[in-house]
């Protein structure tokens, strides 16, 4: 595997331009500044690897599936390493900020239709056209099921959004960690699939880059959308936003000299990350198929799959949409287009009601939808540790 990876990271030298975001960008303001390619979470890694080894992944999931709430003392049972491991993980930064949680549960509260959808659209497709990250869930265990694996991903934009989201009662320090549990797995074993080693372009998935490309496509991707959209955000509505999600990058396990500061660090960040790797790739084409059937099951009205498809093209555009042979759907796509700009400034009181088209009814009626799917119920569902790649592709 080191072989693998000094090859791998030899052609990405060549291939991509040298990391320069500076660490003191981030929230700690410092760091050595290392290429993120290249650096993985090697005491998850190391762990998980040997309870793989040991065989102790499936009697760990079950122990683990009783610890639901951040405040909860961890099951009796554990293996020790994993548990001396997981009291570390489970701890806040020093520079956790309750003040600014409490605000970014204000923030959720008011703006939770719009999240609903941008989580699931605009951050849950572009993630097909994240080609490491396509690659990866495609051939790892969470492909074989991409129903159960987006209700895993909805319970991350569920737990951030509620009111106790970091408290000793809530969910989200528990999932995070049950999380970077799960992709220390599957770094342990998708280097180990054929299938995905003839694609991959790296010799271990889910590096910081990754990590943080895929954290780019979550808040940085809704605060463009929301700012596009001209949704009136109040400076300190959307610094908590940002720091809730500062938070849960640190408790997945990403560095904190990778984790930015603020949005403008942010954006600078995501121009060299997010922005520059956006391509299709065979097996992103076949999961956005696949996502936008699930949606289309849920409601054969609202959530038709033409209107999950021109709201696809109306948030990642044309070039993407095209990427992922989305059809056109000249009434959707042609009143996304007209109406929605109208239709936000009505639900933000821009502009008044009255006489509104029977479309602004529509929207409201679909983001309501919408985001009761990707975000309701999903408390129950439960993240584990994968101990093999997708069966389908051994």
């Amino acid at each position: 595997m080191a072989g693998g990876t000094l090859g791998a990271l030899g052609a990405l030298s060549v291939a991509t331009p040298a990391w320069t975001w500076s660490p003191m960008g981030s929230v700690v303001g410092a760091g050595a500044g290392a290429d993120p390619r290249t650096v993985w979470d090697p005491e998850a890694d190391q762990l998980v690897a040997s309870l793989i080894q040991r065989g102790e992944v499936p009697r760990v999931n079950t122990l683990l599936r009783t610890w639901t709430k951040n405040g909860q003392a961890l099951p009796a049972g554990l293996p020790a390493d994993l548990k001396a491991f997981m009291e570390k993980a489970r701890k806040l930064p020093a520079w956790s900020d309750p003040s600014k949680l409490d605000t970014a549960f204000r923030f959720n509260e008011k703006r939770g239709l719009y999240l609903g959808v941008l989580y699931g659209f605009a951050s849950g497709m572009m993630s097909t056209v994240i080609p490491r990250e396509a690659r990866a869930v495609y051939y790892s265990q969470g492909g074989a099921d991409m129903k159960d694996r987006i209700s895993k991903t909805a319970k991350l934009g569920y737990d951030i959004g509620t009111a106790n989201a970091f408290k000793p009662d809530g969910s989200m320090i528990v999932t995070c960690v049950k999380t970077r549990l799960a992709h220390a797995a599957v770094r342990h074993l998708l280097p180990k699939s054929p299938y995905w080693d003839k694609v991959a372009d790296e010799a271990v998935p889910i590096s910081q880059m990754d990590l943080m490309v895929t954290w780019h496509s979550l808040p940085t991707t809704v605060m463009r959308h929301l700012k596009n959209w001209k949704v009136p955000i109040p400076a300190n509505e959307a610094a908590a936003f940002l720091h809730s999600w500062q938070l849960t990058a640190y408790m997945l396990g990403i560095k904190e000299e990778y984790i930015p500061a603020s949005w403008d660090a942010a954006e600078s960040q995501a121009k060299q990350s997010l922005d520059t790797l956006l391509a299709p790739t065979p097996e992103g084409i076949k999961l956005a198929d696949i996502l936008l059937g699930l949606g289309a099951q849920i409601d054969g009205t609202i959530l038709s799959k033409p209107i999950l498809g021109a709201f696809t093209r109306f948030l990642l555009g044309d070039e993407i949409a095209g990427w992922l042979k989305i059809p056109r759907y000249l009434l959707w796509d042609n009143l996304l287009k007209t109406a929605w700009g109208p239709f936000i400034a009505v639900r933000e009181g821009l502009l008044p009601f009255p006489l509104a088209p029977a479309a602004y009814w529509t929207f409201d009626e679909f983001l309501r939808k919408f985001a009761l799917l990707f975000l309701s119920e999903a408390q129950e569902i439960s993240i584990e540790i994968p101990d093999s790649n997708n069966p389908n592709y051994p």
